[in-house]
């Protein structure tokens, strides 16, 4: 038998409990479907050395702001897991796990969320289950025929693995030039990237980039005009790893190989360079597999939203993928601030459909 609710949120992670938070306040009945097997989401597989772009104070969930970690400035991937492991402890949220969830499917009046143990009827589902399980690596001629290692930031535990190697770093964003700024100290390494890199000013950090990224969307919603936001101060933030890079002169990256052979990655000009191992910082995508028996119309691997309701199945809202979904939204503060537009907007929602029944 179905087990029915208010709301289902799809996913445990930090997106996920900012929901439950404003869900517990609303009133609402509600479940959250995780399919880890433990609290802490995406941060319980990062890589050890991963810290934050922003001091604890500056990157809290609602109701209750992140302890600072002792002696750093910048929290670790650790205390992340732990604190939004003691978040959901401390408001008593309903987190089911480890529950799959191998599809949300239309019915007359609410959505049914199949999972690998049993089904949810919900009048509203939240999805929020990030990108984390959809890497992304480029495909590339002669990929299949390298017979050195590949893998992706998502496999990515620490530098001691690649010590002596001959090691190709691939991206341009915040992962690539923290891992390489890591494994250059025990390897040969050279970095490659589609455009020369662009480095923020050393003193911006998160709390800088959520309030831009916020004051562009304030000037898009008033219609005083659109900025490039936080693309425009650059793609990486200089952490201490990464300007400690830069004083040993790693920050240095080549154009983007065209081909790999057996043991190395070429460029169209003729140029070799022997390889061992590449870690594809590629990025990631939304992870919706969980969503394709609603057939909704698809962009860029994003589905079209009016905030974050979809716009083809109004009982749908998607939380915590990045600026399509909210300002900011991949991150821990900029998920909440979504979180509560969110349930506003359900609340109302259900709200008009009782009063309609009524």
């Amino acid at each position: 038998m179905a087990r029915n609710c208010d709301v289902v949120v799809i996913g445990g992670g930090q997106a996920g409990l900012a929901a439950g938070y404003f869900l517990r306040r609303a009133g609402l009945e509600f479940a959250i479907l995780d399919a880890q097997s433990e609290p802490g989401g995406a941060w319980r597989h990062m890589w050890q050395s991963l810290r934050l772009f922003s001091p604890a104070e500056h990157s809290p969930l609602p109701g209750w702001p992140m302890p600072r970690q002792p002696g750093v400035d910048y929290p670790g991937r650790e205390h992340v897991v732990e604190y939004l492991a003691r978040y959901e402890q401390r408001y008593a949220l309903p987190v089911h796990r480890p529950v799959d969830v191998t599809g949300v499917h239309h019915a007359d009046d609410h959505l049914a969320v199949r999972t690998d143990q049993d089904e949810w009827r919900a009048r509203m589902v939240i999805s929020a289950t990030g990108t984390w399980r959809a890497p992304y690596i480029p495909s590339y001629p002669g990929q299949d025929e390298f017979t050195g290692r590949q893998l992706h930031t998502i496999s990515y535990r620490g530098p001691e693995q690649f010590r002596g190697h001959r090691v190709v770093i691939v991206g341009g964003g915040n992962s690539a030039a923290q891992i390489l700024a890591e494994v250059s100290a025990v390897a040969h390494t050279l970095w490659v990237t589609h455009r020369p890199p662009r480095f923020m000013p050393d003193d911006v950090d998160g709390r800088v980039l959520f309030d831009v990224a916020s004051r562009r969307e304030a000037a898009r919603r008033s219609g005083t005009g659109d900025t490039d936001g936080v693309a425009a101060l650059g793609d990486i933030v200089m952490t201490d790893i990464v300007r400690e890079a830069r004083e040993r002169g790693v920050l240095h990256a080549q154009p983007m190989f065209t081909h790999l052979t057996r043991n190395s990655m070429a460029w169209s000009a003729g140029s070799e360079c022997p390889v061992d191992d590449i870690i594809w910082c590629t990025g990631f995508r939304p992870a919706l597999q969980h969503l394709r028996p609603l057939v909704l119309r698809r962009h860029n691997g994003t589905v079209p939203t009016d905030g974050t309701r979809a716009v083809q199945q109004p009982r749908l809202h998607l939380l915590g993928y990045g600026d399509w979904t909210g300002t900011a939204s991949a991150t821990l503060i900029g998920a909440g601030r979504t979180a509560r537009t969110t349930v506003t907007d359900i609340t109302q929602q259900l709200s008009a459909s009782r009063i309609a029944s009524f």
